[in-house]
């Protein structure tokens, strides 16, 4: 059984899930089923493995529902001899999986193109060994984390030390597992009942050359790999072209592609007049006429680019290397070449960022709008959330970030500026949940069924912080501490010695690369 813990719409718009579907549909000794929360294809009569992909940290809970729905215990000590091997990926799971441990027998780290095979065909040379034997071997393979062969250590005052392995035939540590290939993903499943329908998907790039430094996508996914054109690409247009006239290029940059103008140019042969295609997020500086002129033509209406701040010195200190001269010829080049809008991607709350550099981004952007009049311009904005394995893992969520959302809002609305501020209530969750431990999963457990607030999470989690409570909600067979303070969680920047959650998982930079990465930021800023 393969589980997304959201709707069928949603659910198969994920490339990464029809990837993992499709490369397992296509085994003839492999019989799978999709679950999603609303629907869910005939289960088989014995279910040997239940796999579940998360991309969202707020995906959490939803695991636990889908585990209940199938009638699968929901933590992993539970599970008897008949019970299904519970697995999962994804970038949540691969930067900190610790939070949501205790209810997986397996995680896998990493891309899944090779990690997702070596899993099935160790899984049938071991089927009819008893359970714990199975994981054992699973262990031993690159990518592979079985939480139940780990052991977090706590001193007596409760302070977190790391996890080790309780047999000493288990690594320390597992390596994140990366996909090297010239060939990238496209979709497997083109439908009109997506969230995007009929759209056939290409990655164009995986990771980004960049580097901002709080950007888990392209940290977690270095190095920068590109499809080949002749290879890859082009192949994967020939086939979704013939099924659809919806194209999707896809990529945290995909116009630093080395090829990118080719492609654009093979797309703009005469014989393409009647498809629609659309990129996803483009840098900046790499906006041309050429390019808005080609989606232009091809029926898009925009294009994206992610500016984080209006503050030279924020971009600095997050190596968002963008000027603002080529925010604006960005712009220009968009209205030039005939499309109407220009998206843009901004943050608050980025580590040392002040008022007044919040006010140089309603200064950009009313600028802006005085340059290009007659271009709408929409604003995206989010609050910073730390994430794992990028150098602002240290950094907790600025408290000042809800009042600096309202006050782009307040700024931007009244000039004619289309603004969408993301939740600041769930980026509190979503960095509870990524810069959390195993203590974490009881407080998980509780919130599956009830409101999921801001408020509802941090009163669910004091409660359980009392010693008590958190002993009874904790089905576990060794007794853990009970979580630090919510304020130490969610808001704390943490000393850089700290042993963190996740250092046992390893990702394509160590600490130390991280650490010099963050003190180039604080040079940056001038401490």
């Amino acid at each position: 059984m393969l589980a997304f813990p959201s709707t069928y719409e949603v659910g198969i718009t994920s490339l990464g899930y029809q990837i993992i579907w499709s490369t397992l549909a296509q085994r003839e000794d492999i019989h799978i089923k999709r679950l999603f929360t609303d629907q869910g294809d005939q289960p088989h009569q014995k279910c040997d493995l239940f796999g579940l992909s998360l991309s969202w940290e707020l995906d959490g809970p939803v695991l636990l529902d889908l585990l209940e729905k199938s009638r699968i215990p929901l933590w992993s000590f539970q599970r008897k001899e008949n019970d299904p091997i519970v697995f999962g990926g994804g970038p949540v799971l691969t930067a900190n999986p610790e939070p949501l441990a205790p209810f997986f027998d397996v995680i896998l780290l990493g891309d899944g193109e090779e990690l997702l095979p070596n899993f099935i065909e160790t899984c049938k040379k071991i089927r009819g060994e008893k359970r714990f034997k199975q994981l054992q071997a699973l262990a031993t393979i690159p990518g592979i984390y079985v939480p139940s062969l780990y052991e977090p250590q706590f001193s007596s005052d409760g302070n977190f030390l790391g996890v080790i392995p309780i047999d000493p035939t288990i690594p320390s540590s597992i390596s994140k597992q990366t996909w090297k290939s010239n060939t990238l993903s496209h979709s497997t499943v083109i439908t009109p009942d997506s969230a995007w329908p009929n759209i056939h998907m290409i990655e164009v790039v995986r990771s980004c050359p960049e580097l901002c430094r709080f950007c888990l996508a392209s940290y977690l996914t270095l190095p920068f790999r590109t499809s080949s054109l002749n290879n890859g690409l082009l192949p994967a247009l020939e086939k979704g072209l013939k099924v659809t006239k919806r194209i999707g290029l896809l990529g945290a940059s995909v116009t630093q592609h080395p090829e990118f103008p080719e492609l654009m140019q093979w797309l703009n042969k005469e014989k393409f007049n009647d498809i629609h295609l659309s990129v996803s997020s483009v840098r900046a500086s790499t906006v041309n006429t050429q390019l808005t002129n080609i989606l232009a033509k091809r029926g898009s209406k925009s294009i994206t680019i992610a500016i984080e701040s209006g503050s030279e010195r924020i971009r600095k200190v997050i190596n968002k290397k963008l000027l603002e001269e080529e925010i604006y010829s960005a712009a220009r080049y968009t209205l030039e070449g005939g499309l109407k809008a220009l998206k843009l991607y901004g943050m608050v709350g980025l580590p040392s960022e002040e008022e007044e550099d919040v006010d140089k981004t309603a200064e950009l952007l009313i600028n802006l709008k005085k340059a290009v009049p007659q271009l709408r311009l929409k604003l995206g904005v989010s609050t910073f959330v730390p994430k794992a394995h990028t150098p602002f893992q240290w950094d907790g969520i600025n408290k000042d970030a809800a009042k600096r959302l309202k006050y782009l809002n307040k700024k931007l609305k009244p000039k004619g500026i289309d603004i969408r501020p993301e939740s600041y209530r769930l980026s509190v969750i979503q960095t509870l949940l990524s810069r959390s431990d195993r203590r974490l999963a009881p407080v998980i457990a509780r919130m599956r069924c009830g409101e999921n607030s801001l408020s509802a999470w941090k009163k669910t989690y004091n409660e359980v912080r009392n010693q008590d409570l958190y002993s009874a909600s904790q089905p576990t067979l060794r007794p853990l501490p009970p979580p630090p303070p919510w304020e130490e969680v969610v808001h704390k920047r943490w000393d850089e010695c700290n042993v963190l959650p996740w250092n046992h998982i390893k990702g394509p930079l160590g600490i130390d690369r991280l650490l010099e990465h963050r003190h180039l930021a604080l040079e940056n800023n001038g401490d």
